[in-house]
């Protein structure tokens, strides 16, 4: 069986690349010895062996909910829907959304938008839907505000007693707002446990619950990422060692050739939420202290009619990472035409997939001609198996990354500042001298 490959093509060379090796190698070991900042936010390293005991229960829990509901509403927000919602829409049909296929997996506690939460609240009037609940606290506004309509909303729809077996919590162990409730209404809850952070949940209930009710095998999800995990650890040598090579690479293109954004391309319209999921995993995990690459993310061959031109020839502050997808879930061949009015009979009888393949490659020449340097990530093809890989590849490289650089990649202080603003326009008790301050800054 084939794994995930990272090939550095020509960003560097290979006496470069291995130039980071010994540093490689001590990220390594700080991460997985634990004497690291963050060093109680590892949970996740050990995680494709730590839940093995737990999937049975998901899985049941995920056949009740898939047993009793035409649609399932996710509510949680960054890590707590982004991973889950990266696997289920790369494995899902493109239209999944127009056919009869039940349940339908929704999204709600992601944003504030009071049309959406209306037009969903709208589209469940008289459903049989259930709640996935996703918050270590309870109290983060976004998913809390959600959670208080639908909850009211299924209770009158359904009556109390019904909507208890429809709500699942996955929550804190012992403490925090969403805890008290389930424990006081009798919902079934799994543990976010306290060293794994939001962004790097996905292979816990976070995520696989979640994937679950949309009817994807998390065993096989899981397995991958095991089988990952075996490949990136520091036992494995730095030239064999793909989330190594990855970190060392991202490293040479930040300190040495002074490229300031990371744009992950793909030419596989499914992985449009795999590079939302990743931002918010770099972005969150590498942007502090007045460091790192900027993460971006671009949808090839679309983008290429929109924001080809700046990446061909705009600033030379980016540098490409791209998803190459080596295997497809179906074949179709382009048809011979007499008229031939588009010209295209010079590639009748290709399949599709060739035809992107040729445009990827094409591409890639293009930009590293135009001064944009790519780095390329293979996947055998979309699955879960693949994507287990791709997901614990990321993640560890991640961690990699974060303490090659000199942060901590493990928590994220800057993303309190606007909560706290919010609390107090909103006037939130506890808040009065920030309040008066900002109606200061605003008078002015």
């Amino acid at each position: 069986m084939q794994d995930i490959r990272f090939v550095y093509n020509n960003a560097l060379t290979t006496e470069q690349l291995s130039s980071y090796s010994t540093q490689a190698f001590a990220a390594q070991r700080t991460l997985e010895d634990g004497t690291g900042k963050g060093n109680d936010f590892l949970g996740w390293l050990t995680l494709p062996e730590d839940i093995q005991t737990q999937l049975s229960d998901i899985k049941d829990t995920a056949a009740l909910l898939r047993q009793k509901c035409d649609y399932i509403v996710c509510i949680g927000i960054g890590g707590s829907y982004l991973g889950a919602k990266a696997v289920i829409d790369a494995l899902s049909s493109s239209f999944t959304w127009l056919e009869d296929n039940k349940p339908h997996i929704l999204y709600a506690g992601q944003n504030i938008g009071e049309d959406y939460l209306f037009e969903l609240q709208t589209l469940l009037k008289d459903k049989r839907f259930g709640i996935i609940c996703i918050s270590k606290s309870g109290t983060t506004t976004e998913p809390a505000i959600a959670f208080r309509l639908l909850k009211t909303q299924l209770e009158k729809q359904t009556g109390k007693d019904a909507a208890r077996e429809l709500i699942v919590c996955i929550t804190d162990a012992k403490k925090g707002a969403l805890r008290t409730l389930a424990t006081e209404e009798g919902y079934k809850t799994f543990v976010i446990e306290d060293n794994i952070g939001g962004r790097f949940s996905v292979l816990s209930p976070v995520g696989l619950l979640p994937i679950a009710c949309a009817g994807f095998d998390i065993q096989r999800l899981i397995e991958g990422a095991a089988r990952e995990n075996s490949l990136c650890s520091s036992a494995v040598d730095f030239a064999q060692n793909p989330a190594a090579q990855y970190a060392a690479a991202r490293y040479d293109m930040y300190q040495q050739q002074g490229k300031k954004v990371e744009l992950l391309a793909n030419f596989n319209p499914k992985l449009h939420n795999i590079s939302e999921w990743w931002k918010q995993l770099y972005g969150e995990s590498e942007g502090k202290d007045g460091k790192a690459l900027f993460p971006a993310s671009v949808d090839f061959t679309t983008d290429l009619h929109s924001m080809g031109q700046y990446i061909q020839e705009g600033e030379r502050l980016l540098f490409e990472t791209v998803i190459s997808v080596l295997g497809q879930q179906h074949e179709l061949s382009i048809p011979a035409n007499k008229a031939n009015l588009d010209g295209l009979n010079f590639i009748a009888g290709k399949r599709v997939d060739e035809v992107n393949k040729m445009a990827e490659l094409g591409t890639m020449l293009a930009h590293v001609d135009g001064g944009v340097p790519n780095l390329k990530i293979e996947i055998p093809e979309i699955s879960e198996y693949y994507l287990g890989e791709l997901i614990y590849f990321f993640e560890y490289a991640c961690g990699v990354s974060g303490y090659m650089l000199g942060v901590n990649p493990f928590n994220q202080p800057g993303v309190e500042a606007y909560k706290k603003n919010m609390f107090a326009l909103l006037g939130k008790p506890g808040y009065e001298q920030q309040t008066a301050e900002i109606q200061k800054r605003l008078s002015r």
